[in-house]
């Protein structure tokens, strides 16, 4: 398994896989079908992963991509420290350690970038991603009620942090 950054070219084979996640997981925001093809804003997010204001890394099997990690930063002054977390590994590469590497690189450009808060959510019901949070020092802040409809019945999100 290969960890790296992808470069701006790459942005159909990024949105392939995420549109591949929509359809093999319940837990990523997107219905399956819902995403639209928008190749200038994937690029606009690679190139600003380039260029350090935010993170973008990818897994790569085989020539495959098998998931992501990003990390936005606040873009005002007041939460530039902060940085919002979104991650996905596609069903065939799960349990092999993934996330758990994704953690400590976004760590790793956290300290490098001077950001001391990440944060995240994380649906209730989705226990096994919610366990790979706190094992990697995410706590549970609150729960934003109501937050998701999943099959017709609204779904609790909680509402996680981890100060660096």
């Amino acid at each position: 398994m290969v960890f790296r950054s992808l470069k701006p070219k790459e942005a159909e084979a990024f949105w392939d896989m995420m549109n591949s996640l929509d359809y093999e997981t319940e837990f990523m925001m997107y219905e399956p079908g819902e995403r639209t093809k928008n190749l200038s804003r994937i690029e606009s997010l690679i190139e600003d992963s380039i260029h350090g204001q935010d993170f973008l890394l990818v897994a790569e099997e085989n020539q495959e991509l098998a998931g992501y990690i990003s990390a936005q930063k606040g873009g005002l002054k007041r939460i530039q420290h902060t940085a919002y977390v979104v991650t996905g590994v596609r069903q065939k590469y799960r349990r092999r350690g993934i996330g758990t590497k994704f953690f400590k690189k976004l760590d790793e450009w956290a300290r490098e970038n001077k950001v001391t808060r990440l944060e995240l959510t994380v649906l209730c019901p989705n226990i096994i991603a919610l366990r790979l949070y706190e094992k990697n020092g995410f706590v549970i802040e609150g729960i934003k009620r109501n937050s998701m409809l999943l099959h017709g019945e609204l779904m609790d999100e909680y509402y996680m942090g981890k100060i660096m």
